[in-house]
């Protein structure tokens, strides 16, 4: 296999939830990899306005609330009117809730649902249209291992049960559009340190719990988990898809 595999000249993508953690990550590494960026997010923060400004040609913005039943078709108009064509989709936006299963009410079931499945389904909807155009695509649905086990010590049975969803998601579509020229994978990572676990890295008793689960003994960082995205999303997966990866440490293998 040639280097050249894992390159992605001439390739656009779409990372929503990409202004910070493993969003941006993915977003900076496929640019160095070659390709062009359309980057989504709530808001514009002073980090990724100066990675556009360094590289215009490469990066671009658009903002918009995933869980607006309109922001789908925006986000990907956006990226075609900007570079012309959409080869990449990364659904990487999300939110984690903790609390017990008989205190978690409906407006935070409906958070989690809306923005951890829901928003993925319907930009998955609007990005399959012109890859279908293009007779190819890539879709990498960014999932969790919390979709195979009962975290501890934090109770989230809504986002567990959310990405477990969205990795069965991926698993049918990846069946649906194989034949058509469309891969559909995911990316289940570990504990990663971003602002998502931030508060359960400052706790003592929750870093000392998920640390010694792990049995690598480390949190991942934003930068290993845009390593496996490039895999799934270059040539070098051409035969992959309808797969999870998971990236955690060696969490799963107890």
């Amino acid at each position: 296999m040639s280097l050249n595999q894992f390159r992605l000249e001439e390739k656009v993508a779409l990372v929503t939830g990409a202004t910070r953690g493993i969003g941006l990550a993915i977003a900076r590494l496929f640019g160095e990899a070659g390709a062009q960026c359309m980057l989504s997010g709530r808001t514009l923060p002073a980090e990724v306005e100066e990675c556009i400004a360094a590289e215009p040609d490469s990066y671009d913005f658009v903002a918009g609330d995933i869980t607006d039943p309109e922001t789908p078709d925006r986000l990907v108009d956006a990226t075609l009117r900007r570079f012309g064509r959409l080869d990449i989709l990364v659904n990487n936006a999300g939110v984690a809730l903790n609390d017990d299963f008989h205190n978690f009410d409906d407006a935070r079931l409906a958070a989690i649902m809306d923005t951890n499945l829901i928003a993925p389904f319907r930009v998955a909807r609007s990005a399959v249209k012109p890859m279908l155009e293009q007779g190819a695509g890539t879709i990498l649905n960014i999932g969790s291992i919390s979709a195979y086990v009962a975290n501890i010590p934090q109770k989230q049975v809504a986002y567990n049960a959310s990405k477990a969803a969205l990795h069965q998601m991926t698993r049918v579509m990846a069946h649906e559009y194989a034949g058509r020229g469309i891969r559909v994978n995911a990316l289940a990572p570990g504990y990663v340190v971003t602002e998502m676990t931030k508060s359960g890295l400052e706790n003592p008793e929750w870093d000392r719990i998920w640390t010694e689960n792990t049995p690598m003994g480390r949190y991942a960082q934003p930068e290993e988990m845009a390593n496996c995205a490039l895999f799934l999303c270059s040539p070098a997966s051409s035969y992959v898809t309808g797969t999870v990866l998971v990236a955690d440490g060696g969490y799963t293998t107890h």
